[in-house]
Formats: structure tokens, sequence, C-alpha cells
């Protein structure tokens, strides 16, 4: 027989896509007054194909939580974390799922943590589907797809797109009234998300923006707006600290410094060093006497004051610095030599209080389904953060600028569906989000009175993640609970 092992051999086809593992558990939810909920917990992993290409990107985490007593017409809600690469662990048991880890005020959780029966859970009002974005939590990428390729604001978003077609697919749902519902980075999600169904025909009934960022622009420091944004957060602050605003409440004192800095302090930013020194230092004294720090600091500053100098000088005279997710957190202040600026601005008690619990929880609650998850889980993948592109193309304009702003696909997508609602919700205390921002950045839509009819707003005394608190998630599931039924009642007009 000859020798044929010099001769090139074709490559071998690929090896067909095997059907990932899912696992599922028959549960009962019990609410309030002998309230119930059977329902039927299912963690899988879907296989997700790039819409232009086809190729096989990865296989997307998800995990459900369907009414057994439903029908196929019941809503269904999309719920994914921010980051980007973050898991939607901390939206699932923080609050929003079946099963919850609560809060005691600002103590920090212990660890392990107990999850019990979740009185203010969504479920409630919708199936629920928890979704893992390419990148982290357990979702897995093909290993000859280019990460790249879904690693930024517009492939992400096409992807997860695709896993929500995807699902609804599988799960034959198509009569549901769908939902998305984001934190944080993943309101940016929905709205793109909201506008790409839309096009590929499937139609979007509401959106949840929970702690929303939707113009970047603002959020960077030497930005006029990121000031103007910042400064009702550092007066709320203040107040719950007891440094100004004593005889006010917090939501008070709130309107008291966003109608500030919507009028005086906007006018006094956007003239820089043409301001003269009287209105400068009336300006200086007025802030004082809203955020709590001394005028001449903030003369020193120039009326403009970064996050995490008032993260580090509103308790200095305590030994104390706050934090930013949630700035009612507090934690004792570093020594001068550890006054690493990037160091500091990564150390949030608010983060340290509730994070690893969380993940701990969630980790048990996904086994508790019969799914073995990954030892090495990942709920903030800060690799697929530092790898993100930015560039993002919005419907309508011209080129695509590495400083995103989704609020112009939130605009398209309510113009083309003009009967589909938006709810945005966040915190007071929120410095990583700041509420200001998202009613700035809707406001220069110009948009009709018949679509801002269709927009609502909520705020509430809580941080970031806006379930972490005592009394909120009472508040936020009655909030909800109407805004879902105003949506579906609409269904029927």
């Amino acid at each position: 027989m000859a020798d044929t092992s010099t001769i090139p051999q074709a490559p071998a086809p690929p090896a067909p896509a095997s059907v990932p593992d899912s696992s599922s558990k028959e549960l009962v939810w019990h609410g309030a007054n002998g309230q119930r909920i059977s329902y039927r917990a299912t963690a899988e992993l879907l296989p997700i194909h790039h819409y232009e290409t086809g190729a096989l990107i990865g296989t997307m985490f998800m995990i459900s939580y369907l009414a057994q007593d439903g029908t196929d017409d019941r809503p269904v809600t999309f719920l994914w974390n921010g980051g980007p690469g973050a898991s939607s662990d901390m939206i699932n048991i923080g609050g929003l799922g079946p099963h919850y880890v609560p809060v005691r005020g600002t103590d920090h959780l212990s660890n392990p943590s107990v999850y019990r029966d979740n009185p203010y859970t969504l479920l409630q009002e919708s199936d629920l589907v928890f979704i893992d974005a390419f990148g982290c939590g357990l979702s897995k990428m093909d290993p000859s797809f280019d990460a790249k390729t879904v690693w930024g604001v517009d492939g992400d978003a096409s992807a997860c797109a695709s896993g929500v077609a995807a699902w609804v697919q599988k799960h034959h749902r198509y009569n549901s009234p769908l939902f998305l519902y984001g934190e944080s980075y993943g309101t940016l999600r929905n709205a793109l998300v909201f506008r790409l169904l839309g096009e590929r025909g499937v139609s979007v009934t509401g959106v949840v923006e929970q702690s929303s960022i939707l113009d970047f622009a603002p959020t960077l420091s030497g930005n006029d707006d990121y000031y103007l944004g910042m400064l009702p957060l550092y007066a709320a602050a203040a107040c719950h600290f007891g440094k100004a605003g004593t005889q006010s409440a917090v939501s008070e004192w709130w309107d008291k410094a966003q109608s500030f800095a919507d009028t005086t302090l906007a006018s006094a930013i956007t003239q820089g060093d043409n301001l003269s020194t009287e209105t400068f230092n009336d300006v200086a004294q007025e802030m004082s006497r809203l955020i709590g720090l001394s005028p001449d600091f903030i003369k020193s500053r120039g009326l403009r004051i970064e996050l995490d100098d008032f993260r580090a000088h509103l308790l200095e005279s305590e030994g104390k610095f706050i934090g930013r997710y949630d700035m009612r957190y507090t934690s004792f202040a570093y020594k001068p030599v550890q006054g690493n600026s990037e160091f500091f601005s990564g150390e949030d008690p608010s983060m340290d209080a509730i994070n690893s619990p969380y993940v701990s929880a969630y980790l048990r609650l996904v086994q508790e389904t019969g799914y073995e998850v990954d030892p090495n889980y990942n709920a903030l993948n800060f690799k697929v953060n530092q790898a993100w592109n930015w560039a993002h193309q919005a419907p309508g304009t011209q080129g695509m600028p590495t400083v995103p702003d989704g609020s112009f696909d939130i605009s398209c997508a309510l113009r083309r569906n003009p009967r589909a609602r938006i709810l945005f919700i966040g915190g007071y205390f929120d410095a990583a989000t700041p509420f200001w921002n998202v009613r700035h950045d809707m406001a220069k839509l110009f948009l009709p009175p018949e679509l801002k009819a269709q927009i609502q707003y909520r705020v509430y005394e809580t941080g970031h993640m806006t379930y972490a608190d005592d009394k909120v998630p009472a508040l936020l599931a009655a909030d909800l609970k109407a805004f879902y039924g105003k949506c579906t009642r609409a269904l029927d007009d």
C-alpha cells in the first residue's frame, strides 16, 4: 500500500453542535396572605447564531421561571445586568426573582446568606427569563467565533436580541407580551434590543430601565453635564448624613439641588472663567449649602466637584469615605500612602456589602434546578469590560462614535412602536448612573406629547441596585404591577 502520510488531507468537517444540557425543577412560590404560584425553574444553554452570517456565536445561559397555571399569552420578561461583563445573578437573587437575599439597612450581608421566597418578585406579573450576555456568567463562546465581534455595544445587542428570539421560538411564546428589563449598562443594551427586535419582526410591549445610562458623554469627567448630573446626588448624600438639608426629606433636598443644577449651576458651569467673581462666590456658597462641602473647597475645584472628591471628603472628618453604587454605605478611609486615585475609584463599600453573598446564594439557587455550575463562574468579567468596543452606530446618524448614546435607539423604536411603554427607575443615592442624566437624555429628544405620555419615571431612596434596600422593594413592586397592568390593558384597546 502506498504511503499517504505526506499527502495533504482535507480538513475534517466540523462536528455538529451538540444539544446543550438543561435542567428543570417544579417549585412553589409562597407570598403574603397564602398566595402561591407553582412554577417551573429551568436552567439552560441555548445556541445563538450571528444574525447576519449564521455562524454559531456560542451558547447563552438563561434561567427561566414560568408559572405553571399561566397561559401561553402570559407576559414574559427578559432581564439582564450591565457591566458590560456582568451576569444576571444580582438582578435575580437581589430582588426580582422568586427567591431573594434580603438586606439589613447598610449592614454587610453574612456569607453564606440564606435566600427565601421573595414577596416582591416580578413573577407575580410575568414569567421571567434571566440572561447572561456573552462573556460573563454561565454563557459560553464557541472557540471558533471571534469574541471581539460580540464584546461591544452593537455586537452584544445583536446577540442578545437573537437570544430573546431564540427563547421565544423554543418555548412557543409568540402569543405573549414581551418585556425587557435592564439594569445599568443593561439599559443601553435594552435600548438597542428594543429597536433591533422591532426590525426583526418581534414586537416589545414594555421596557423597564433600572439605573439608566443611555448617553455616556455626561458620565465623562470634564463634561459640563457630568457636574450637573452629580450635584443632586451629592445633595441627597449630604442630606442623608446630616451635612446639609437637615430639616428636609431627601426627596425635597434632591429637588432643590436639581432645580439649582438646571438653572444657576448650568449657567455658571458653561461660562467657565468668564463668570464674574461675585457670581462665582455666590454659586460656591449655594453649592456648599446644598452638598455640605466648604465654599473654599468648592471654589478650589472651580465649582466642578469630581465624584471621588466628594466620596473622599464628605465624611473625611470622621475618617470615612462613602460608596459609589449606593452613597449611603461607608467604609474606613485608607492611609495616604494608599491614595492612588485609580485604586480608590474601584473601592466601593456598597458592593463589598452584597456582592459575594449574592453570588454564592445565586449559584446555590441554580444548582437547585439540577444544573451543575462552572466552578470558575464569573459574575463580573473585567477582561470583557476592558476589551469592550464602545463604538455605536445610532439609527439615522453618520459614523460610529466611541461614546455611545442609546437615546436615539429608544426614540426610533418608540416612533415605530408607539404603543410600547417605558419605565425609568433609579435611586437618589446612585452615583454610578445619575438619575438626572436620563431625564436630560430623554428631554433632548424633543419627543411629541403622544410619545412622552408613554414614558414614566420613578426614583426611590436607594442606590444603583434599586432592590437592595429594606423599604424600596415594596414600592418598586407596586410600581411594576401598575406599569405591567397599564401595558397589558393597552393591548386590549
